[in-house]
């Protein structure tokens, strides 16, 4: 086990990872099977969810990266491979931090300040990255006063800034020194360890646009195929092997670590793929998880490249809860030598004391800025709006593939705070990718890896709040990127289009953002029948797509087998969220090019969308009882729901969330029997 058994570390480094050193005399560069370089990548993505999770954890993860590189200080790289940080109570916390920490408060320089500090030397751009905008994403990684910016550049070889002017003086060359181009946009950079050039190429998931915030950012390729993509990423490692960088590594942040897989057999050159935006653990069998958790599969996970060299692809789960491991060795070619692996030393280490050696020690800077971070979150957790008597399910692998409590608790908040505006509003859509974190907490038994031993219970007690109370930090938590609500009408053709699109990536094992949460409306879909073809433009009764089965809207059935039941232009209001419709002219005419997610809502026929803040006067739908977000807004929504509704100890939430085959609004009929219709 991995665990405080350092002591015996240097003699495996020694003999099993540095073979050039213990080998016999017959060893040599000239022998392809020989050890030339060996290489100590530690690596990290997705510390963007769960609130103040990253913080519980990221003491001990740096003095993991602390420990790990001073075993190996000549030899060690340190990337992220994307989603640094998400718009949340932390993100938002670094606004007001004391100048004496972050020299210049502003909003996720706290987050980036605590990467500079574990020495952090290049990231991928995350989709998260970008959920504040290219403006702000500019403003948290270049210097501003006191504000250092971030002091590691950023790389993907499939973005194009270009067009985009709060970015555009900050791009430059491929193939630079990373270190020279701190707080830079670039394809790819080398860096030079122990001697040797490493080449480090970035990308990002093709389907940017739909699920952040991209600005004029053009996204390569303008399509899904994988084989386009990959011919991107290929011309940016061809031009490092042209420039005898012989090792390289792709940060990858595909959002599902299937296409990382697919890139893998694709990519010539490419030796280590660190994948990022799934949050899939990897981990060997000797590895210390966190209670609860299990491993996804093995690391790393092996392939062959089409020119038969092997790829390693790894990563971990995120919020800073492990740090990836992977010390490899290279022969005299720069191909990785298979026999350098040892599992033992490479894997994913758990940010827990059991794991952490004692003789380790957190980096004090970073100590330092998770504090200043914590004392601005305390109050917040005082704050409260409302109590529920059960576990709120708001995590992703859920609230992407099924119906949960916490998606229909806010789905008909947004519905109930609506109708206050506008009593003709029947019905609620929203992302499940909008619902960033569970509100409660996940209990195991220590050293249990039985998922039957797990608690998932309601939010606990502190020093700042009593048993089951829904806090300002939960609620901005979970609904992170406080979307306002819009009102826009849809006919029943154009209805079903968007059902179609909001089940067709709703495929096993997959967790797309889409994915969707609702309220006044129910409907059955098979997973297996043909998915809609991706468009934003909506095709009303002639949607490509054939998943859905029943569709009801109240009691009025929209289709039943699939089929469009009667009239096809019968009108529903409905209440969603501002980036699921940015593609719809406001009343002013304004209008994004993309809709958020892919959603069809480009083509409607007369949607008259109205914002709540823009076109309401906020006494029309705010009761104002709670006043930490602002009106027109989801965290408003939900806040002012709960504190009308269930606003006591007594009045406390209690649907409890339900496996797939008990849903009621969202029937999967690969688990359960059709809707009986009325």
């Amino acid at each position: 086990m991995k665990m405080r058994l350092f002591a015996a570390l240097a003699l495996a480094l020694g003999c099993s990872v540095f073979m050039f050193g213990c080998g016999s005399s017959s060893s040599s560069k000239n022998d392809d099977s020989a050890v030339d370089f060996s290489l100590q990548l530690l690596h990290f993505a997705d510390v963007d969810g769960g609130g103040t999770r990253a913080l519980e954890n990221v003491e001990y993860f740096s003095a993991l990266v602390e420990y790990f590189r001073a075993e190996m200080p000549e030899s060690t790289l340190l990337v992220s491979s994307g989603d640094n940080y998400i718009p949340g109570p932390v993100y938002q916390a670094s606004a007001e931090l004391p100048a004496e920490i972050i020299g210049k408060a502003g909003v996720g320089r706290g987050e980036i300040a605590m990467m500079n500090a574990m020495g952090l030397q290049v990231s991928a751009v995350g989709n998260h990255d970008l959920d504040g905008g290219p403006s702000a994403f500019a403003g948290i990684i270049t210097p501003d006063g006191g504000w250092e910016g971030a002091q590691f550049p950023w790389i993907s070889a499939n973005l194009d800034y270009s067009s985009e002017s709060s970015l555009a003086s900050l791009t430059v060359e491929s193939a630079q020194e990373a270190d020279t181009i701190a707080g830079k946009l670039a394809p790819s950079v080398v860096i030079t360890v122990n001697g040797e050039p490493i080449g480090l190429v970035g990308a990002v998931t093709p389907g940017l646009a739909s699920i952040t915030s991209t600005g004029n950012i053009d996204v390569l390729p303008d399509s899904d195929d994988i084989d386009a993509l990959a011919a991107v990423i290929q011309a940016a490692v061809d031009e490092l092997r042209d420039a005898d960088v012989n090792k390289i590594i792709l940060l990858a942040h595909m959002q599902q670590i299937s296409v990382e897989k697919q890139l893998a057999v694709r990519l010539s050159g490419v030796d280590i793929i660190v994948a990022g935006g799934s949050n899939t653990l990897l981990a060997d069998s000797n590895d210390v998880l966190h209670p609860g958790d299990s491993a996804a599969d093995t690391y790393p996970l092996v392939f062959e490249s089409p020119e038969n060299e092997p790829v390693l692809v790894v990563n971990t789960d995120g919020d800073y809860k492990y740090l990836g491991r992977l010390v490899v060795g290279f022969d005299s070619h720069g191909r990785i030598v298979m026999d350098s692996l040892d599992p033992g030393v490479n894997g994913a280490y758990a940010a827990l004391s059991s794991v952490v050696p004692a003789t380790a020690e957190p980096i004090p800077a970073v100590v330092d800025i998770a504090d200043a971070l914590r004392a601005v979150l305390q109050a917040k957790d005082g704050n409260v709006a409302g109590y529920t008597s059960v576990f709120l399910e708001g995590r992703r692998n859920a609230v992407r593939s099924k119906e949960t409590n916490l998606g229909n608790l806010s789905a008909d908040a947004n519905l109930w705070y609506a109708t206050r505006a506008d009593g003709t509003v029947v019905l609620s859509l929203k992302n499940g990718g909008g619902i960033r974190a569970q509100i409660g907490q996940v209990i195991a038994p220590p050293g249990s890896t039985d998922a039957s031993d797990i608690s998932l219970l309601p939010p606990q007690a502190n020093s700042f709040k009593a048993a089951g109370a829904i806090s300002q930090l939960d609620i901005e938590t979970s609904l992170a990127f406080n979307n306002t609500l819009s009102l826009v009408s849809v006919t029943a053709a154009e209805l079903w289009d968007i059902m179609e699109h909001a089940v067709a990536s709703a495929n096993p094992g997959a967790t797309p953002g889409a994915f969707p949460q609702i309220g006044g409306l129910r409907f059955s879909f098979d997973p297996s029948a043909t998915a809609r073809t991706a468009g934003d433009t909506n095709a009303g009764a002639m949607t490509t797509g054939e998943r859905i089965s029943v569709l009801m809207v109240g009691d009025d059935v929209l289709v039943s087998g699939g089929v469009l039941q009667g009239d096809p232009s019968r009108a529903f209001r409905m209440v969603t969220l501002n980036f699921l419709v940015s593609c719809v002219p406001d009343t002013g005419g304004a209008f994004d090019d993309n809709c958020g997610d892919g959603y069809p809502f480009k083509g409607l026929s007369d949607p008259d969308r109205k914002d709540l803040v823009e076109d309401f006067a906020a006494s029309a739908y705010d009761p104002g009882e709670v006043d930490f977000a602002d009106s027109g807004s989801e965290q408003d929504a939900l806040a002012e729901f709960l504190r009308h509704i269930h606003g006591s100890v007594n009045d406390a939430y209690a649907v409890e969330e339900v496996p797939v085959a008990e849903n009621t609004r969202i029937v999967n009929l690969s688990a359960q029997a059709d809707i009986t219709l009325p």
